[in-house]
């Protein structure tokens, strides 16, 4: 549905809007006047189907001016000192037909201000009179909000000997409460709980001054061709359904408004800013803007200018812009002057799709005679508006409706054109592309887009865009230099591809400038899942060995270099040795000695530096030793010969990748599994020695708590199936006590209980001796690691170590105590001597020793351990017992000649104290 608004001449105190015009345009001569809010009866309001309608809207005041919101419809008309919105509804009147009606909402009313133009947008409202401007937004809130506004007293002067003249003032944001304008709104809708709340909040405040002369003020100055202009988030427009306006989510909005010889945009979204500023080589009567162009009308002229709104809208559409990963040309590009065109008399201008609607008057003479302006233009009162000549009477009146040229094909020109600037090489072929590329975006930005005929052949131009621009940056020699790679990357150009763009043929020198040489090493150093043949990586190597020597041992690591002649790659190696030797250049030269087969030279790089500073080389160039393919980390060659010949090199140098954050610890399992050729299930013994090294140096309470549970998890599992490493250990149980904080000294008690076990448990001693170190010690997390040592527990004498020292762990002194005198008395005694001291101390007397008592006077002689075992427990007790209390725990029933020897111990031990 079309609308056409209009007021009703100049005494008119009502607005009409014009629905359905296109049954007028087709020939229908029907039309249906009602008042807004008039309820109409269903038989009647079928035949609004094929006819226009025209919806009345009272007003207290004069409408002065109007504006129609073109995301959701609804109407703000200015009048003298307020502000009246009508919210567009649509009404249901049956399943076949629905209607468009308004309703009053919102008046703002304003302190002594006139308005001459509005615009609105998204609840954006624009207010200029003939020298100010006012930017405000209606925001929601959830309670009722009565905002008054500042209000200040002004001086009004109406003496007709003094011209009022204010300096000309921006005020940004917060700042612009302070343009003295107070603004109260009232509500006018019926009152429900759907009802929006809203508070103004103030964005922008401009305020010029007249054109100054010699001969005095310029009385032509005044404000023009005020607009909003919203740019929607790409594709959200457009569904799988019927695409409609109110479905179209607002990305950026921008603000124009003009003086006769300058206009301005800015940018009105999350930050005011001001983009752009547009001189004009005459004076303007009207322009219009659009996501592309911004068109001027003069006297004699149709003039077109670039725009930034797209730039502006991409970066507040993706965050990757301006990064390494996407570019776009910046906001504060210089704007162009398109082209020209001669018209007698232009005195309208607006914009549909890609037409262009001007309406011209042959003659001189202002037909439309416009209001002119007093000496008291200046303040915020304006004349009454005067009668109009009927232009309809006079001759020489035109109506040209333009086509604007194409996309493609203005890209295409400026394209061409800026070939006239590329072998010179300024920053002018840089300019004429961006805003070639500039103008693409903004196709791709239109809401329509994905709908259009033209979408694949602007994606095109869009890759070709940036390929373009990526040219220019590697070519040229420019500040920007930097962003050859995020344009290159966008063109989805392979490296191959652009080496072919900008690497001559043959043998002869070239010249790389630095925004080559910033794509290559940035693209090369990627692990991309792209490799070069072998021409075009010599190529690279001769590349870098002119322009930057120091990068060719990272480059030859690279993925793409994979084809690399591992010969050409030395010679060139040993040129950068004896400008810069270091390590990496060193294991790079390893690298390809491994690639040729040549181990004496192998053997002689690698041994020209200690193993340590080795490891250091690899954690300053990891991918000799590890590569990313389609998303997975691999192993190269060097790994695999380090996994055979130095597995401890390569353990060392995988840890300290770690510690330098160049691999994470579950890329490192899929690096181990891989490298040792071992299924998604099965730990290879290399991946184990890399856990217990990370556990040495590991200082992150959340990975070696990670870590101890993944070392706890594999020797069960080993000792559990009975399986034996593949391979021999890294490192002993005594080398982990010596080297780790979490792997502790095992308990006397515990290896008195081990001396008694079966000899089939030497096979697994030492899975067994890092198990039962790691539970001594204090670092492991007792409850979550229970589930993993469930296999164990019944696992005769390792699982009654582990038992005994989880419940040690846990503070269940009586359940391990119970555990040890049911299946190992022996160890009993000195499982107390080491752990029931300080506040456990009493459990001597209050559980072992009534125990003990118990189970030797049921068992008698038979059972020497548990004789052994008491008499122990009795000379600890008669140490620290009063010789009362430790002769009210002897059983009645016991043998004097067996207790007398502790009675009499603990009665010396009384009377020497």
């Amino acid at each position: 549905r079309a609308q056409k608004l209009s007021s009703e001449k100049s005494k008119a105190t009502f607005l009409r809007a014009y629905t359905n015009w296109r049954c007028m345009s087709a020939g229908s001569s029907r039309v249906c006047v009602r008042m807004v809010g008039h309820k109409m009866e269903e038989s009647y309001s079928e035949t609004l189907k094929e006819q226009m309608s025209i919806v009345e809207m009272p007003l207290s005041d004069p409408p002065l001016c109007v504006s129609c919101c073109p995301v959701n419809g609804d109407l703000l008309v200015g009048c003298k000192n307020k502000l009246v919105m009508f919210c567009l509804k649509y009404l249901v009147i049956n399943q076949n037909l629905t209607v468009l009606d308004f309703e009053r909402s919102l008046i703002l009313h304003t302190d002594n201000l006139i308005p001459t133009e509005v615009a609105f947008c998204a609840r954006h409202i624009v207010v200029t009179t003939e020298l100010e401007v006012l930017i405000l937004k209606l925001e929601l809130v959830h309670q009722s909000v009565k905002d008054e506004g500042p209000s200040m007293p002004t001086l009004q002067l109406e003496l007709d000997e003094f011209i009022i003249c204010q300096k000309p003032l921006e005020l940004l944001g917060e700042e612009s409460k302070l343009c003295e304008i107070p603004i109260t709104l009232e509500s006018t809708e019926l009152p429900t709980e759907d009802t929006k709340r809203f508070q103004v909040q103030y964005l922008l405040f401009r305020r010029f001054t007249p054109d100054q002369s010699p001969f005095g003020f310029c009385e032509e100055t005044k404000l023009h061709s005020v607009q909003l202009l919203p740019i929607y988030q790409t594709g959200s427009s457009v569904t799988d359904h019927e695409e409609t306006e109110n479905k179209r989510e607002l990305l950026s909005l921008f603000c124009f408004f003009s003086l006769p010889h300058v206009g301005y945009l800015y940018s009105v979204g999350n930050l005011v800013e001001l983009i752009s500023t547009y001189q004009y080589s005459e004076k303007s009567e009207q322009a219009v803007l659009t996501p592309q162009f911004l068109h001027v009308i003069t006297s004699e002229n149709l003039q077109c200018f670039t725009v930034r709104c797209s730039a502006a809208a991409a970066r507040d559409e993706d965050p990757y812009i301006d990064t390494t990963v996407k570019a776009c040309p910046p906001v504060a590009l210089d704007v162009c002057t398109l082209r020209m065109q001669l018209f007698i008399g232009p005195r309208a201008i607006c914009h549909f799709k890609n037409h262009i609607i001007l309406l011209t008057k042959a003659d001189t003479e202002d037909i439309t005679e416009r209001r002119k302006p007093t000496r008291r233009m200046l303040s915020r009162k304006a004349d009454s508006i005067k009668s109009r000549t009927n232009s309809e009477s006079e001759p020489g009146w035109n109506l040209y409706i333009i086509n604007t040229v194409s996309t493609i094909q203005l890209y295409r020109e400026m394209v061409d054109y800026s070939r006239i600037y590329e072998n010179v090489k300024t920053e002018s072929c840089i300019h004429l592309l961006s805003e070639a590329h500039l103008l693409i975006r903004a196709a791709i930005m239109d809401p329509h887009f994905l709908k259009s005929d033209e979408k694949e052949e602007l994606l095109k131009a869009f890759r070709e865009s940036c390929a373009f621009l990526g040219d220019c940056y590697s070519r040229f020699d420019t500040k920007d230099y930097h962003l050859a790679l995020p344009y290159y990357r966008m063109s989805g150009l392979s490296v191959t591809e652009v080496l072919k763009r900008l690497v001559s043929e043959g043998d002869e020198i070239q010249t790389y400038e630095r925004g080559f040489i910033f794509y290559l090493t940035h693209s090369l150093n990627e692990d991309l899942n792209e490799e070069l043949n072998k021409e075009s990586a010599n190529k690279v190597l001769q590349i870098f060995c002119l322009a930057d020597p120091v990068q060719l041992p990272h480059i030859l690591c690279s993925p793409c270099m994979r084809n690399v002649c591992p010969l050409t790659a030395v010679e060139y190696l040993q040129k950068v040795e004896k400008i810069m030797p270091s390590v990496v250049v060193t294991l790079t030269k390893a690298f390809m000695a491994l690639k040729m087969g040549d181990m004496m030279m192998y053997e002689h790089e690698m041994g020209s530096y200690k193993e340590v500073t080795l490891v250091c080389g690899f954690t300053g160039q990891p991918k000799l030793l590890r590569q990313h393919k389609e998303g997975i980390v691999v192993p190269t060659e060097f790994a695999v010969h380090l996994k055979e010949m130095q597995p401890g090199l390569l353990v060392a140098a995988t840890v300290a990748l770690h510690e330098n954050s160049k691999i994470e610890l579950e890329e490192a399992d899929t690096f181990f599994k891989i490298l040792c050729g071992n299924s998604e299930n099965t730990i290879p013994q290399l991946l184990v020695d890399f856990w217990e090294a990370l556990l040495v140096v590991c200082s992150q309470e959340e990975i070696f708590q990670e870590l101890l549970l993944r070392v706890t998890s594999q020797y069960v599992w080993r000792i559990s199936k009975k399986q034996l490493p593949e391979t021999k250990p890294l490192k002993t149980t005594e080398d982990l006590i010596n080297s780790c904080n979490h792997f502790g000294l095992i308990f006397p008690w515990v290896t008195s209980i081990m001396l008694m076990g079966s000899p089939s448990d030497e096979d697994y001693h030492e899975d067994i001796s890092k198990l039962q170190s790691l539970l001594c010690s204090q670092s492991v997390n007792i409850a979550p690691a229970l589930p993993v040592l469930e296999p164990l527990t019944e696992a005769g004498n390792v699982g009654l170590t582990i038992h005994v020292l989880c419940s040690t762990r846990l503070g269940r002194y009586e359940e391990a105590l119970d555990q040890l005198l049911r299946r190992c008395p022996a160890a009993a005694v000195l499982y107390a001597q080491h752990e029931l001291k300080g506040d456990n101390q009493a459990m001597w007397w209050n559980k072992l020793l009534p125990e003990l008592c118990e189970r030797t006077r049921l068992t008698g002689n038979d059972c020497p351990v548990l004789v052994s075992s008491l008499k122990e427990t009795l000379s600890v007790v008669a140490m620290e017992l009063e010789l009362r209390d430790f002769l009210s725990l002897l059983p009645e029933d016991g043998t004097a000649a067996f207790f007398l020897p502790h009675l009499l111990h603990c009665s010396q031990r009384r009377l020497l104290t």
